[in-house]
C-alpha cells in the first residue's frame, strides 16, 4: 500500500496524533485530520499520557508496545471512546476520526466504525452461545436476517471456530473465547480495528491463523491498532511500532528496526523477542524429589462432553512440569482437577503418595486461573495478599510485592491494575499461602518481556 507523505514540521504539546486511513481511496484521495490526544489523566488523577512531539502517519496497521501498565490499553480505549465515557478520567486535546471529532460521533456510529477485541474476552460478551455472540453486533445495526447468517458463517470460518457455533460460551476455553471475540469484531466489517492483546491466550497454530486474518484485513484497506506483548507473529504485517513508557510515546520503529535491536536492548526495554520462538523452555536443571502430586486414570465429563479420558501424570516436589496443547485440549481442566475444583468421573489424585479428596486438596494445591478478576477480592494490592492471614504477615507481603515489581502499587485497588500486574498479584497471593503445589494457568499471558523473565526466575526459585 502506498503511503501518504505527512509533514512533521509542527511541534505541539500533545501526547500522540495518528493519521487514519480507513480505506485505500480515502488514503490516496486526501489527507484527513489526525487523531490527537494529550494530557490524559485517569480517575485517580495520575497522568497516563504526557505531552510530547506530535506524530502523524498512515496507520495500516500499527502495534502499540509498552511495559505492563505503561498505557497501551488506555490508548486503545481513547480510540474507541471507552475513555472517558465508561472508564472515566479527564481528556484534553482532540481525538479525530475521518477528520471529525470523536465527541461528535454518536456512540452507535462509533461502534459501527470501530471493531473492538478486549484483553478479557468475557467483558465484551452479551449472548450465551457462540453464534448469537457473533451475530450480536450485526443485529444491533439492523442487518437483515440473511446478511446476519452470512456474516456469522463467514467470520466463524475465517477464525476457525465453525465447529463451536452451537457451543455455550461458558463451555469454551479462554483461547476459544478469544477467537469468538475476534470473530464478533470481524462480523460487522468495521473500517478500524482496535485490539488489546488479541493473541494472549491463543496457541501457536491459532496465532498464525490470526496473523493470516490480520493480513487479509490489512489488504482490504482497514486500519488496525494492536496493543500487544507477543510480537513475532506481527513482524510481516505491521508498518509501525510505537513504544510507550510511563505514559509517553518514547520510540517508534519499523519491524526491521525492532528486529535489529540486540537482545540486551530488548531486555532493557522489557520487550519480548520479535523472532519466531523455537522451544523456549529455560534450562532449570531441577532434580525431582520423592514427594509430589499424581493423577491416576482420571476421566472428566463437562456438560456432556468428555474433556479428559483416562489420563495419568505425576509431578515430583522440586520439579517444574509444563502442560501444553491446543486451545480447548483440556489444560485448564487438569489444573482445576488437581486443585479440587472439579469432580472426577473416575480415577484419583494422590498428594505425597496418599489419595486426597477434592476438599482435602484445596489450600494445599493452589490454582491460579486465567480469569484473574474472579480471584481478586482485596481493597488494595497489599490487602489482597493478606486476606485470611494475620496482619503480622504484612512485612512478608511487602517483600513479595517488591519481588514481583508491585511495591509502588501496594495501595492500588486490584481492579485498577493492568492485566500483567494482576497476573503477578495473584501469583503473590499464592506465594503468601506457601502451598505445596502451585498451578499456573497461562502465567505469561499479558506479561511484557521483563516481567515474563521475572516470573520464569521466580518459578525456578520456588522449585
Amino acid at each position: 500500500m502506498n503511503k501518504v507523505h505527512v509533514p512533521q514540521s509542527v511541534i505541539l504539546p500533545v501526547a500522540v496524533a495518528f493519521r487514519f486511513a480507513p480505506t485505500i481511496s480515502t488514503e490516496l484521495g486526501a489527507i484527513i485530520d489526525a487523531m490527537k490526544v494529550r494530557g490524559i489523566t485517569g480517575g485517580s488523577g495520575k497522568a497516563v499520557f504526557h505531552p510530547l512531539r506530535t506524530f502523524e502517519y498512515v496507520l495500516v496497521p500499527m502495534v502499540i508496545r509498552s511495559p505492563s501498565g505503561g498505557g497501551k490499553t488506555t490508548l486503545t480505549r481513547l480510540i474507541n471512546g471507552l475513555t472517558p465515557h465508561f472508564y472515566g478520567g479527564q481528556v484534553s486535546g482532540t481525538i479525530r476520526i475521518d477528520g471529525k471529532k470523536v465527541s461528535e460521533w454518536p456512540m452507535w456510529a462509533r461502534g459501527e466504525k470501530i471493531g473492538n477485541v478486549f484483553q478479557d474476552p468475557r467483558s465484551q460478551f452479551f449472548a450465551s452461545e457462540v453464534a448469537g455472540e457473533i451475530a450480536f453486533g450485526c443485529e444491533n445495526f439492523g442487518y437483515d436476517h440473511s446478511m446476519i447468517r452470512e456474516r456469522v458463517e463467514e467470520s466463524a470460518l475465517k477464525t476457525g471456530i465453525t465447529p463451536l457455533l452451537n457451543r455455550k460460551l461458558t463451555s469454551l476455553s479462554y483461547g476459544e473465547r478469544q477467537k469468538v471475540s475476534i470473530a464478533s469484531a470481524r462480523a460487522t466489517h468495521p473500517e478500524i480495528y482496535v485490539m488489546d492483546e488479541p493473541s494472549a491466550n491463543l496457541d501457536m497454530q491459532s496465532t498464525w491463523q490470526f496473523a493470516g486474518l490480520l493480513g487479509k484485513i490489512k489488504n482490504e484497506g482497514s486500519t488496525i491498532v494492536i496493543a500487544e506483548h507477543r510480537l513475532f507473529y506481527l513482524m510481516d504485517i505491521v508498518d509501525r511500532i510505537l513504544y510507550i513508557e510511563n505514559g509517553s510515546i518514547v520510540k517508534e520503529y519499523t519491524p526491521r528496526q525492532l528486529m535489529a535491536l540486540t537482545e540486551k536492548q530488548r531486555e532493557k526495554m522489557g520487550l519480548r523477542s520479535p523472532f519466531v520462538p523455537s522451544e523456549f523452555l529455560p534450562d532449570f536443571n531441577i532434580a525431582g524429589g520423592s514427594k509430589g502430586v499424581q493423577i491416576k486414570s482420571a476421566s472428566i465429563n463437562l456438560g456432556g462432553v468428555q474433556i479428559l479420558k483416562d489420563i495419568s501424570v505425576a509431578a515430583c516436589s522440586g520439579q517444574v512440569l509444563a502442560i501444553t496443547g491446543t486451545n480447548g485440549a483440556g489444560k485448564s481442566t487438569v489444573g482445576k482437577l488437581l486443585a479440587g475444583l472439579i469432580k472426577l468421573k473416575s480415577g484419583k489424585v494422590l498428594l505425597n503418595g496418599e489419595a486426597v479428596t477434592e476438599k482435602g486438596r484445596r489450600g494445599r494445591i493452589w490454582y491460579i486461573m486465567q480469569d484473574l478478576d474472579s480471584q481478586l477480592f482485596g481493597e488494595s494490592a497489599i490487602d489482597e495478599l493478606l486476606i485470611g492471614l494475620d496482619p503480622s504477615q504484612k512485612p512478608r507481603a511487602m517483600e513479595i510485592l517488591a519481588k514481583l515489581g508491585l511495591e509502588e502499587f501496594k495501595d492500588t485497588h486490584p481492579q485498577c491494575l493492568s492485566g500483567g500486574q494482576k497476573q503477578r498479584l495473584v501469583l503473590g497471593a499464592a506465594l503468601m499461602r506457601k502451598a505445596q503445589v502451585l498451578i499456573l494457568d497461562e502465567p505469561t499471558s499479558g506479561l511484557d518481556g521483563r516481567n515474563l523473565r521475572r516470573v520464569a526466575s521466580l518459578i525456578k526459585e520456588l522449585a
